[in-house]
This record gives C-alpha cells, sequence and structure tokens, in this order.
C-alpha cells in the first residue's frame, strides 16, 4: 500500500503534472448534446445524485470501517468514485485513517493524472492482502477493500466486484483519453449531425403520413355520412368521430415523434466521451421501461385471463337466466314459486346479483387490484356512490316491493292519489301513467309506495277496466226509478259490458239528496282510454235523466226552485245539430 501513501503525501503539494479535470473547449459538441438530452429528460435526470445509480459490487453499508483504521464512532458516508461522469466505484471504509470520501478524491486524482499520460491504459488488479489493487500502466491508482463491499459474505462479493470496477476504471480511462482525441470529437461530431438529419427526416415523415391519413380518413367519413341519413346514429356523431380520429391521428404521431427524439438524444450523447454515461444511463432508463412494462403485462395475462373467464360464466347464467324468465314472462312455461307479473324483476334483479358476485370473484384478478392506488381510487368511488345513490337504492327497492307486491301492472287503469290513468311503464325507479288527457305522468315509486293504489283493472277480464260515478238525487223522486234512468243510460252507451250486467248502489242519505252510484264493466268495444269511456257514459246519463224531468242535485242547493232545473228535449242540441238531425 505503499503507492496509496505516496500519493496521500502528495496531495497537499503541487501535485501532479497532468492534464485539466475539466474537458476542454474540443468537446463543446458533447456539451451541446448534453443541453438537448436536458431538454428531453429534464435537468433533475442530470443532477441527479451518484448514490442513486447502483453499481455492480456496492453491497450494504458495513457497520464499521476497515480495520487498519482507526475506530470511529460512527460509520462514515460512502463515497463515489467518478471520472467525467463515469461512475467506478463506491468507498465505504476507511484506510489508514483516510475517510471514504478523501479515497474517493484521492482515487480521482490518481486515475485523472495517469490517463493524461503517455501509455496504453491498460487496466490490472492484484491481491494486496485483503484488498485489491487497482493499476493503469503500472500505476497504482486505489484499494478496493472487503468492507467497501460489505454482505454477509464480503470474500465473494469483493471478487464478483473487482471484475465489474475493472471495466468500468477501463471505461474511464480509455473515454478521458479520447476527449483530447480531436478524431474521435470529428467522428462524434459528424455521427451526431448525421443523426440529426435522420431524426428530423424521420420526424416529419410520421406528421407527412399523419395528414395524409387524416385527409384518407376524412374522405372516408364523408362518404359513409352521405350514405346515411341525419337522423341516424351516422349522420348525429359523424362530426364527433371525425374529430376523434384527427385527434388520435395527432396523437399517435406526437408518440411517434418523441420516440424518435429520445433514441436520437440517446445516440448523440453516446458519441462523445464526455456525455457517453449519461446516454449510456438513458438506454438502461427505456430498457428498463420497457422490461417492467413487458413484465407487468406478462404477469397479468393469468389474473386477467381468470378475470375474462369469470365474466364469461356470468355472462352465460345471465343468458341462461333471461332464456327461462323470458318464457315465464310470454306464458310459456309455468313455475309455482315465479308467475308472470314477477318473471321482469326478478330476472333484473337476478342480473344485478349474478354481475356483483362476479365482480367480488374477479377483483382480485385485476390488473393493478393489490396496488395501493387502485385500492384508494375503489375506495372513494365506493364512498361517492354510497353517499350520492342513497335515494336511488331507496327509489328502486321501493320499484321491486311495487313489482313483487303485484298491485298493478302495464295496461291496467289505476288512480294514485289525484293521478288516474293507464299504467304504461313500471321502471326500478319511476312508473309512468298514461291520464288519457294528453298526459303522460312520471310517479318516483316511492312516492307510489306511500300511498293507495286503486285498480280499476284487476277484477275485470280481458284486461279492460271498471266504469262508475255517481249521481246525487233529491228524495222527491223514487229510487227505483233513479235506479231504471241510470241502468238505461248504462245501456246506451257503447262499449258497457252486458255481462256482468252494470248495477246500481245507494252510498249515501245525505240531509238535501239520496247519492246513487252506477258501477259496470267496460268490454272490448269500449275505447282504450277511460276518460273517453266516462264521457260517453256521462253523457247518456244527462239526456236520460233530462228526459224523465229528474234534475240533478250537485252541486249542493239551499231550497227547491219553482221549476225543475233540466234541459227540456228542444234544446239538447244545438240549432245546427237540430237542421242536420240527430247523429
Amino acid at each position: 500500500m505503499g503507492a496509496s501513501l505516496s500519493v496521500k503525501r502528495q496531495r497537499g503539494g503541487a501535485g501532479w503534472a497532468a492534464g485539466p479535470r475539466h474537458p476542454p473547449l474540443a468537446s463543446a459538441g458533447g456539451l451541446l448534446a448534453l443541453l438537448l438530452w436536458a431538454a428531453l429528460q429534464g435537468a433533475p435526470a442530470l443532477a441527479q445524485s451518484a448514490a442513486a445509480w447502483p453499481l455492480a459490487g456496492d453491497g450494504a453499508t458495513p457497520a464499521a470501517a476497515a480495520a487498519s483504521g482507526p475506530a470511529a464512532a460512527a460509520p462514515d458516508a460512502p463515497a463515489l468514485v467518478e471520472l467525467h461522469h463515469r461512475q467506478i466505484v463506491t468507498l465505504r471504509a476507511r484506510l489508514l485513517g483516510d475517510t471514504p470520501a478523501e479515497r474517493a478524491e484521492l482515487a480521482r486524482q490518481a486515475i485523472e493524472a495517469v490517463a493524461a499520460q503517455a501509455g496504453p491504459g491498460r487496466v490490472t488488479h492484484d491481491a494486496a492482502g485483503d484488498a485489491v489493487r487497482f493499476q493503469v500502466d503500472g500505476q497504482t491508482v486505489f484499494f478496493l477493500l472487503p468492507e467497501d463491499v460489505g454482505g454477509a459474505r464480503p470474500g465473494v462479493l469483493l471478487e464478483a466486484a473487482t471484475r465489474q470496477v475493472a471495466h468500468r476504471l477501463q471505461a474511464a480511462v480509455a473515454e478521458a483519453r479520447e476527449m483530447r482525441d480531436p478524431r474521435q470529437l470529428a467522428l462524434g461530431a459528424a455521427s451526431a449531425a448525421a443523426a440529426t438529419v435522420l431524426a428530423v427526416g424521420l420526424a416529419w415523415g410520421l406528421f407527412r403520413i399523419r395528414r395524409r391519413l387524416v385527409q384518407r380518413l376524412d374522405a372516408a367519413l364523408q362518404r359513409w355520412h352521405q350514405r346515411h341519413p341525419a337522423a341516424s346514429l351516422v349522420g348525429a356523431y359523424g362530426r364527433h368521430a371525425h374529430g376523434g380520429v384527427r385527434w388520435l391521428a395527432a396523437a399517435l404521431a406526437w408518440v411517434g415523434a418523441l420516440l424518435v427524439a429520445e433514441l436520437w438524444a440517446t445516440f448523440v450523447l453516446r458519441q462523445f466521451a464526455y456525455t457517453r454515461p449519461w446516454g449510456e444511463r438513458a438506454s438502461l432508463w427505456l430498457l428498463d421501461r420497457l422490461q417492467a412494462f413487458a413484465l407487468a403485462i406478462a404477469a397479468a395475462v393469468p389474473g386477467l385471463l381468470t378475470a375474462v373467464l369469470i365474466f364469461t360464466l356470468a355472462w352465460l347464467l345471465t343468458r341462461t337466466l333471461t332464456l327461462l324468465l323470458r318464457r315465464v314472462e310470454q306464458g310459456e312455461l309455468q313455475l309455482a314459486w315465479l308467475d308472470r307479473d314477477t318473471a321482469g324483476p326478478t330476472r333484473r334483479l337476478g342480473h344485478l346479483l349474478v354481475w356483483l358476485f362476479a365482480l367480488a370473484i374477479a377483483y382480485p384478478y385485476l390488473p393493478g387490484a393489490q396496488s395501493e392506488s387502485f385500492k384508494g381510487v375503489t375506495v372513494l368511488a365506493g364512498l361517492m356512490l354510497s353517499l350520492g345513490a342513497s335515494g336511488a337504492v331507496g327509489q328502486a327497492m321501493s320499484g321491486l316491493s311495487l313489482m313483487y307486491a303485484r298491485a298493478m301492472r302495464p295496461g291496467e287503469y289505476v288512480k294514485i292519489g289525484e293521478v288516474e290513468g293507464t299504467v304504461s311503464h313500471m321502471g326500478l325507479f319511476a312508473t309512468q301513467i298514461h291520464t288519457g288527457m294528453g298526459e303522460a305522468v312520471s310517479l318516483p315509486n316511492a312516492v307510489i309506495a306511500g300511498q293507495a293504489v286503486r285498480n280499476f283493472s284487476r277484477l275485470v277480464g280481458d284486461g279492460q277496466f271498471v266504469l262508475h260515478t255517481a249521481v246525487t238525487i233529491g228524495y222527491a223522486t223514487p229510487w227505483r226509478q233513479v235506479h231504471h234512468m241510470l241502468l238505461e243510460a248504462a245501456r246506451r252507451t257503447p262499449g258497457v259490458a252486458t255481462e256482468p250486467p252494470p248495477y246500481v248502489v245507494q252510498t249515501a242519505l245525505s240531509d238535501f239528496y239520496v247519492e246513487y252510484r252506477l258501477c259496470a264493466q267496460a268490454d272490448r268495444s269500449a275505447p282504450r282510454r277511460r276518460a273517453e269511456a266516462m264521457n260517453q257514459l256521462h253523457g247518456h246519463i244527462q239526456d236520460v235523466f233530462n228526459e224523465h224531468g229528474v234534475q240533478i242535485m250537485s252541486p249542493h242547493y239551499m231550497t227547491d226552485t219553482a221549476q225543475p232545473q233540466v234541459v227540456k228535449p228542444g234544446a239538447w242540441f244545438p240549432v245546427e245539430g237540430r237542421e242536420g238531425g240527430r247523429t
């Protein structure tokens, strides 16, 4: 180790008469490439500390310094030996009282001095006790101690690290001499210029191909749009498809241009000795990212195939359930535990349960399901869904309750609160009712579940409805006559079924009148809208009561009038109606 000691003694003097530590001005091409690389990768990547780049042979931090050095209260910080950005080795142990940082500085000065001398620049190494001595053209530059390598088996690690350190030292010496060779600088500049021309040509070609591709796609979309009407799906979304195609083509072109720029910068950096380490690291970084991406895809394939199999089985199960319950809905199949009214909601509920169960089983096999970001996103989505969908869940549960209660079905005439009409659709969240007055009322299922549902069609066959109305007649009119007149009005009304026959009931004996209610059922000849059928029935009731001179006592009155409040037969129709005859 005498050479190392001699190096230490000369540290305070004038030093070696070696070349300059920094690259000469002739390597301006490498510096230009460095600036271009910084623009692409970002300055933080270049300013990254040396410790962030792992070196082969660098083991765990040792617990103590070398045995030959004085005992230290705390381990010294590791120091990196590098020459012109070429990382050679990391030193961790003390040697003859020198800290790792001092050893690294001495080694750098020794390597720089030897590289400046004339000679073949041959790197050798041999054993010096437990350490390994590295020499360049026979001159010792530094020692590598077992404690620099560390680990549970420093001897084995030292042997493997020696080969890697020798390789890096040889590259550093060669690059230090190359930086002073004008011929190598000229060749590097020529290669960089050729690569620049080629990169610019490739980028220009990419964008030219992109323009040609967009023009052809535009023409194809225009022809497709002309063949379809404006009301079609293509006509409605053709403009959006056109914009999406242009955006996709531009994105692909820019991705290709960035890839070309990445490859160009890596190639240019490797042409100059001063920037070659950065180019190598850029290549390694890109290869590491591609390798990590490929390995991630390969690792996700088995889980993805499992998830696809689970979803395929779920689809087959829902398909089977649909075929079975569709037959029940259409009346082709009868099941003791299921009828036609509940087959539809049972099918939808079964689909929901099957897909939820399949998603729960396939979740662990989805790519990225075990990552913390994926878990955080799913937790956030679940929280938002639970907070925002509470009302929707309540509506859906009310809809299922109505469907399974079978209080009404589509096509039946019902009255819910003040809304009266035909049920046109029953969904999980709302029920639509056509009132017959040109209105379509949508009632939330939660509202329907809290009210009484009066069904006018459930007890009537052939899907028809009940016709009933009430009149109030004074006590001076015989009730049997009133019954006869109401039944006569029902007989005259088209669409009133004869079987079962209409009937009249007296529902109240009020202070001034008796309340009579006519109940009848409609047949297939009745209007589809109950409002129209009730309009015809009410008209015939007024006609019959006018014919018999009986006044209807609604609304309330205080005393009998001198003349009955009826319409005389001659005034039943307007003048133009009498001239044209009754219709």
